[in-house]
């Protein structure tokens, strides 16, 4: 089997489009949530998002081409063009058939299929643009980047809800492992900030009714009443360990294990007592080979909704028996709120970061926990610590269930 690590990053998101920004920024504690200006929210129960402002997508692509891609794609490009830059892999010195893209994405392109459905309804079926289709279908955004790059291996996108983006990067970790790729571009994108989106969140109550931006997104607090919604990309070029030592490639990471399973419970409530969270969890530690012990930090999935936070904490403390006190866990949604099927590759990248510089991220807002959420979810301010290994939970609609374990580079 392969080892498999981290050699290129990318990210778009309301705390920074670089890593370098949205990592600072993470280190600082600070919150990218604010009030939603996209589109006037006169109505509706949620306020706030996490919404990225002045992206310009000829930044980082060709103007024209970018016309030709919902929202979501476009994040894609702009962070896989960073990750690639990031990794020094030239897809022209490679062979292309043993490059792959595998992303996430849990709704695709819906500002394209609103804006479309408003076209039909208001102009009629010849009005439809021929570019519908294609913009909007989730598999879009992998097809562009082999497009952009000449990448011919394995290209498909995975939908999991909210664990889209953690799923894509195990499945990409497995395919390089089992010697199927060299290199693999994986993460997840989304651009869920849109009237039809958010009435649909609102309907179900899933979403933050608080105003304050800096009190909606607060996980493990006893006020929290829903998840905050974000938008971005988080991009990770994954490599085979050799592949990326013979070209003196600068790795930030090891990824040593994934997990995934599902609930069978419930379309959108998580199965009581995290039992399903849990068993991804193990199946993650059990393929690193390593015992519970040994894990230091968990990113939690930590949504800010009542049932997650609870289910998901004693998810941690069934794996982790009495250990689950000495674990570090923190959500750092409370900072970028939840990119749906994006959250597993911001935070895949977040996880990587900390494992790299020895810094615990922080869950910000957290000023009175419940009573029975009583682990060390390094409230408020973030510090420093040597970790060694690292889980990163995602957990989707559906019951879908993902984690990755990573771990720190030492050779």
């Amino acid at each position: 089997m392969k080892r498999v690590v981290i050699t290129g990053m990318g990210t778009i998101t309301a705390l920074g489009k670089d890593v370098d920004t949205l990592w600072n920024n993470i280190k600082a504690g600070n919150c990218g949530i604010s009030k939603v200006e996209k589109f006037d929210t006169e109505g509706y129960t949620c306020k706030v998002a996490a919404e990225i402002r002045d992206f310009d997508p000829a930044e980082f692509m060709d103007k024209r081409a970018a016309k030709r891609m919902d929202r979501f794609t476009q994040f894609a490009v702009a962070a896989t063009k960073q990750a690639m830059e990031m990794s020094g892999v030239k897809v022209e010195e490679e062979d292309e058939n043993r490059i792959g893209v595998i992303l996430g994405s849990g709704i695709g392109g819906i500002e394209t299929f609103e804006q479309q459905a408003g076209v039909l309804h208001e102009k009629g079926p010849g009005r439809v643009s021929p570019f519908f289709i294609p913009m909007q279908i989730p598999n879009m955004a992998a097809g562009q980047i082999a497009i952009e790059y000449g990448i011919k291996g394995v290209n498909h996108v995975v939908v999991s809800a909210c664990a889209s983006g953690t799923d894509a990067v195990g499945e990409a970790f497995r395919n390089i492992k089992h010697g199927y790729s060299d290199v693999v571009i994986t993460g997840g994108a989304e651009a869920p900030i849109t009237p039809l989106s958010f009435a649909g969140f609102c309907s179900m109550k899933a979403m933050s009714t608080t105003e304050d931006p800096s009190r909606a997104s607060i996980p493990f607090s006893k006020e929290r009443n829903g998840f905050v919604m974000g938008e971005g990309a988080g991009i990770l070029v994954l490599e085979e360990l050799e592949h990326a030592k013979a070209r003196g490639a600068n790795i930030i990471a090891e990824v040593t294990g994934y997990g995934a399973t599902d609930d069978a419970y419930h379309i959108t409530a998580p199965a009581e007592g995290g039992e399903g969270a849990a068993r991804a969890m193990k199946l993650a530690i059990e393929e690193s080979g390593i015992a519970p012990e040994a894990v230091d930090y968990v990113n939690a999935h930590g949504t800010s909704t009542e049932y997650n936070d609870k289910f998901e904490t004693m998810a941690i403390k069934n794996v982790f028996g009495t250990n689950a006190y000495n674990l570090a866990v923190s959500s750092t949604k409370s900072m970028t709120g939840h990119l749906l099927g994006a959250a597993g590759g911001i935070e895949a990248i977040i996880t990587a970061l900390a494992l790299r510089d020895g810094f615990l991220p922080p869950t910000i807002g957290l000023q009175n926990p419940s009573e029975d959420l009583d682990l060390d979810y390094v409230p408020n301010k973030g510090r420093e610590q040597e970790i060694v290994y690292a889980l990163s939970n995602t957990l989707g609609f559906g019951g879908h269930n993902a984690v990755i374990a990573l771990k720190r580079y030492e050779g």
